[in-house]
């Protein structure tokens, strides 16, 4: 992938500058924005959230009062390379990693204008220990979760998403605290530790989000030629996601109790979009019908990418509650509709977070879907809901991929969970929490 032109918006720059990633793409970063400066962070990064995931109240809110993600995020899949020879992390080796994390902080400010980011860690991280990880923590390895489905199973021993609205602070990020030959400041600000001296990037992928840049960047692999992505979708397929009212709050995924008590944990899929079928085979209100219910469709509920909803999808208790009846009077059955049904507690209330971005890696469209949880099995019930195997078993016009949700249209290619640990013991957890 090359970079785009001196005519190309900022915007699609900056996207294209992270998916291109080294040394050239942050030195035509800083040749075309480096006199505009990105704010430094604090200057003591305890007065930050314990809880790593805690972005909401750090990042603007749209008309709606839906959280905006930062546009830009890049995906970094660490493995361990410390000294250590029987693998466990030694004291030296979760001092530099802290260190190098109290860094970006310190250099960025903690926002969409800066930077926000978590660091996770794998249950192939933790099976290095001789303890296990207490029953407070749900966190068991990957699997398929699909009967359409094959994905490898991501088990790399930790995940560090960084996001931000300025992709050249994470380019600097990536270059200086995991380069060879960096310089000795970040954003201004003197480095205490380096990533790069204990952990070695295993796989690296990138993504972003916002009306405009699917738009902008839809020449790719799985997007008809003819570009018909709208200009304010946020979002390949067209459409709006993560409203307010259809989201977790931080609070009520964060880990109850236990050493690891307002942590949570993580699991991200990246899925691959076929989509020429998506906008060669729909009408704008079969696409409604698919993605969220047909019974939204059918009342015209959402016009063009959904900007008339607020902060809700318009999924009601009634409606998800009366699913097995839409499927059979339309045939079909919508993929939030589906999802609802497994993502309620008893009281009503939304289980998972989930903070989706796009990706045009390896020239193709797909998702990048991480979800926040208290427990993994919460994903997972949620996941099974969207299956739908038990519609897909009492209506024959129902398949596993067609007229089942959006299947016809995405296909998993990576799973991985993970453990996202309070601020506190974030670097180089060991399983009971203690040093």
């Amino acid at each position: 992938m090359e970079l785009p032109g001196p005519n190309a918006s900022r915007r699609r720059f900056l996207k294209a500058a992270l998916a291109v990633g080294g040394t050239s793409a942050l030195s035509a970063c800083l040749d075309r924005f480096g006199d505009e400066p990105i704010p430094q962070g604090v200057d003591d990064p305890t007065t930050l959230p314990d809880r790593q995931f805690a972005w909401n109240d750090s990042l603007p809110r749209d008309d709606g009062g839906n959280v905006v993600l930062p546009e830009q995020h890049l995906f970094l899949y660490l493995d361990y390379d410390g000294e250590a020879d029987d693998g466990v992390p030694t004291a030296a080796d979760r001092e530099t990693l802290a260190a190098g994390l109290r860094t970006i902080e310190r250099a960025f400010e903690w926002s969409n204008e800066g930077v926000v980011f978590d660091l996770g860690y794998s249950p192939a991280y933790f099976d290095r220990f001789e303890a296990s990880l207490p029953d407070s923590v749900d966190l068991p390895p990957p699997r398929r979760l699909t009967p359409v489905d094959t994905p490898t199973l991501d088990e790399q021993d930790a995940l560090l998403q960084l996001a931000s609205d300025r992709s050249d602070a994470l380019l600097e990020i990536e270059e200086t605290l995991f380069g060879d030959d960096a310089p000795g400041t970040l954003n201004g600000v003197e480095i205490e530790g380096r990533l790069g001296d204990v952990f070695t990037v295993a796989d690296r992928r990138t993504g972003f989000i916002g009306p405009g840049l699917p738009a902008a960047n839809q020449g790719v692999g799985g997007i008809p030629e003819n570009g018909p992505v709208p200009e304010e979708a946020p979002l390949f397929m067209g459409f709006k996601a993560g409203f307010e009212k259809n989201q977790a709050s931080e609070a009520s995924v964060a880990i109850a109790e236990g050493p690891f008590a307002g942590g949570t944990t993580k699991h991200v899929a990246r899925i691959r979009q076929q989509l020429d079928k998506w906008y060669g085979e729909n009408s704008h209100d079969e696409m409604v019908a698919k993605l969220f219910s047909p019974r939204l469709a059918e009342d015209g509920a959402v016009e063009g990418v959904g900007e008339n909803l607020g902060d809700d999808s318009g999924i009601t208790d009634e409606i998800y509650e009366a699913v097995d009846g839409t499927a059979a009077e339309f045939g079909l059955v919508g993929h939030a509709e589906k999802a609802a049904r497994g993502n309620r507690d008893a009281d009503g209330t939304v289980r998972t977070l989930r903070r989706h971005v796009e990706s045009t890696d390896d020239d193709n469209a797909s998702l990048h879907f991480p979800s926040y949880q208290q427990g993994i099995g919460e994903f997972e019930a949620v996941q099974e809901a969207m299956n739908g195997t038990d519609l897909v078993g009492d209506h024959p016009a129902i398949n596993p991929r067609v007229k089942n949700g959006i299947f016809r249209y995405i296909f998993v290619e990576n799973r991985g969970n993970f453990l996202v640990p309070p601020r506190s013991l974030r670097a180089f957890p060991t399983p009971t929490g203690a040093p």
